[in-house]
């Protein structure tokens, strides 16, 4: 009987399981004097798209350690290829201590995220992401 029990226990939690959320990094080129790759005092910037944690949105937030690394308040424009809706949105300011991070709600689908910065010479990141 306790056999029974616990083999219904386990056929019960089947099928709950909740895909955890994927990280897609990608990053802003600045480009002192030029050049694409950055230098010593201007870094290439880690950006990334966390999908999957809430359905139908996307996190652009920085990809380093605690979600540092994607400039603060850049302008992030996106465009949902399935559906063919668009938006822009900024990055937060990173005061107090949070991380620049925007909640951005694409919808489900196919979907292209471009990070401008406002300051500097800068070539834009982007990336391409299937949004769950």
């Amino acid at each position: 009987m306790c056999a029974i029990s616990v083999a219904a226990l386990g056929l019960s939690t089947a099928g709950t399981a909740v895909a955890a959320p994927v990280t897609v990094p990608f990053q802003v080129n600045p480009a002192p004097y030029g050049n694409p790759n950055g230098s010593f005092d201007a870094p290439a910037p880690r950006c990334a798209a966390v999908v999957g944690a809430q359905p139908g949105a996307v996190v652009i937030t920085g990809g380093n350690p605690g979600g540092w690394g994607c400039p603060l308040t850049s302008q992030v424009q996106w465009m949902n290829l399935s559906t063919g809706a668009t938006g822009t949105t900024h990055l937060s300011d990173g005061l107090n201590g949070i991380p620049a991070a925007a909640t951005v709600n694409t919808g489900i689908g196919q979907v292209v995220a471009v990070v401008n910065p406002v300051a500097g010479i800068v070539t834009p990141g982007f990336a391409t992401f299937y949004v769950p």
